[in-house]
């Protein structure tokens, strides 16, 4: 089969063995896979061959060997360790969820990684019904996520991202826009952010008393913090979330989040669809920030 391999002279598609799916591995026909900014990092850092790919959908072609997950010919989103970006993929059946029919496979594509994280956070927030929260970078594939799932559970969100964003933002449900966390009115009870540096230290500043802020990786920049930042907002919290230490296997919430998006009550933003042999130029357009949402490529 072909599949992405990433060597010292860049990633590109190379010939590889066909993979020998374990007792409890669905073997998928990747027909799209989405690409995340996070994965550019390891691109640079991994070049010994390796295979890159963690959100991927596609159809099953052999069903699980032990009898688990669904049969041949189940269309099925999945978050996979690596090696995705390929034509075929071992999942374990814990990690994959099959697609309603109202899902298309590029949106399903668009949903693993980014998805999870935005639906995982969210939680740590606790019961968001008449809350505020205070979400950056908004108008990427994370953040525009979870704008839509926190107004999904009667969050009241203020949405932190450029001027030409807010119109689709507030579409979204979003009740304001603004371009910086300084900008936003008041304090929230949750505060996500994936910026970091200049940006958390706003967002700290946003946090209602006993309220929490959720920090994930984004800018490397440190963010320096002093007991005194939290007066005013005492009793609050500062978790991160790191999404490959989360206990709960992906299967369940990507069959809720492929839920919503069949209910339309979810919309995985598709900011660029093409062919994985584009994956140089999309790699580029995500690197430059020129893409608003997430990128998908496909197969065959």
């Amino acid at each position: 089969m072909k599949a992405i391999v990433n060597t010292p002279a860049g990633a590109g598609i190379a010939d590889v063995d066909d993979p020998r799916p374990a007792a409890g591995e669905a073997l998928v026909a990747v027909r799209a896979f989405s690409v995340n900014r996070g994965e550019l990092a390891l691109l640079a850092a991994r070049t010994d061959d390796w295979r890159p790919g963690q959100d991927i959908a596609g159809v099953v072609v052999e069903q699980a060997a032990d009898g688990s997950g669904p049969p041949p010919g189940t269309r099925v989103v999945a978050l996979v360790e690596q090696a995705g970006w390929s034509e075929l993929a071992a999942v374990p059946t814990a990690r994959l969820s099959a697609l309603p029919d109202e899902v298309s496979i590029e949106q399903a594509a668009a949903l693993p990684l980014a998805g999870l994280t935005a639906l995982r956070t969210l939680r740590l927030g606790g019961d968001l019904l008449g809350r505020r929260v205070l979400v950056t970078g908004a108008s990427g594939g994370l953040g525009g996520m979870q704008v839509q799932l926190a107004v999904a559970a009667g969050a009241q969100v203020t949405a932190v991202a450029r001027a030409q964003h807010a119109k689709e933002l507030l579409r979204r449900g979003a009740t304001s826009v603004v371009a910086s966390p300084s900008d936003a009115d008041g304090l929230y009870d949750l505060v996500t952010d994936w910026v970091g540096g200049a940006s958390l230290a706003a967002a700290l500043a946003k946090v209602a008393p006993g309220g929490t802020v959720v920090v994930g990786s984004g800018n490397p920049d440190k963010t320096p913090i002093n007991i005194y930042d939290f007066l005013g907002h005492e009793g609050a919290r500062l978790v991160s979330y790191l999404s490959y230490a989360h206990p709960e296997p992906p299967g369940p919430d990507l069959a809720i989040l492929t839920g919503l998006v069949a209910a339309r009550r979810l919309d995985p933003v598709l900011g660029l669809v093409d062919a994985w042999t584009k994956l140089s130029e999309a790699a580029q357009a995500l690197a430059e920030r020129r893409i608003t949402g997430k990128a998908v490529l496909t197969i065959g």
